[in-house]
């Protein structure tokens, strides 16, 4: 895990958001995610009051808000179930524009819409902050069992290495003037992909015996080990500890 490795959601830069060590921000988002969705859904507020708090979080990273827009479209499938959900659901109903809509099913939309875009807001900066590496890095120091992160460390590194290796199996078949149209070029299709699960296969082996060749016992060391001061961590908790603060007044006011 020692080599670099920057992902297409990862955006360059010298922020004191993307200075902070990686596990002080794994843990001031998850934080920020559970005291979102212990939000009450009444309080409308509230959530706004969180949207303005990564707003600052995206200001302090020089992210642009362009980029983070852009990068919600994840939860797109999860838009859909929520519209859905006032039109499925049972209880009191209400008219809407001439639509009869399920009151409980309004809010369940409203609920999974303004607690899913902010918990993938959140996501979405952190990864924008913080490389691959780092955040496996961060996993390890936080003491997660070592075989999780591994297995994430590989999954991420050789899925690079198959998708590379599927762009020159593509490469190849048009360079021959193969080009799929239609369902009888599936059997082509299905050899390309077992030959591609063998290599991936046969090299999964190689990497593993030049592992073992190199002293791997199955534990990867932890190489940048990095002191973490108090005032990293305040800094890093100030989101969550606001957050926190905003939930408790939902409750109350």
């Amino acid at each position: 895990m020692s080599g670099g490795h920057t992902h297409r959601l990862y955006r360059h830069g010298h922020s004191p958001v993307h200075v902070l060590p990686p596990h002080t921000k794994l843990t001031a988002v998850l934080a920020f995610v559970l005291i979102v969705v212990a939000t009450s859904r009444e309080a409308l507020w509230a959530f706004g009051a969180y949207a303005v708090l990564l707003g600052l979080v995206a200001y302090a990273a020089r992210v642009p808000a362009g980029f983070v827009l852009g990068r919600l479209l994840i939860e797109v499938p999860f838009v859909a179930f929520a519209v859905l959900m006032p039109f499925v659901a049972e209880g009191e109903r209400v008219d809407v524009l001439g639509l009869s809509l399920s009151v409980n099913g309004l809010w369940g939309a409203w609920n999974v819409l303004a607690k899913g875009t902010l918990g993938v807001a959140a996501s979405v900066l952190l990864a924008a902050t913080t490389e691959l590496r780092e955040l496996l890095l961060g996993l390890q120091r936080l003491r997660l069992p070592p075989l999780l992160v591994q297995i994430a460390s590989f999954m991420i590194r050789y899925g690079d290495v198959i998708a590379d290796e599927m762009r020159r199996m593509r490469i190849a078949r048009e360079s021959r003037g193969f080009e799929a149209r239609g369902v009888r070029h599936w059997g082509v299709l299905a050899k390309s992909a077992g030959a591609l699960f063998i290599r991936s296969y046969e090299r999964g082996e190689r990497v593993h015996l030049a592992m073992l060749s190199r002293g791997y016992s199955g534990a990867m060391p932890l190489v940048d080990e990095v002191a973490v001061d108090r005032s990293q961590w305040s800094y890093a908790l100030s989101l969550p500890a606001a957050a926190l603060v905003v939930c408790v007044l939902g409750r109350v006011l």
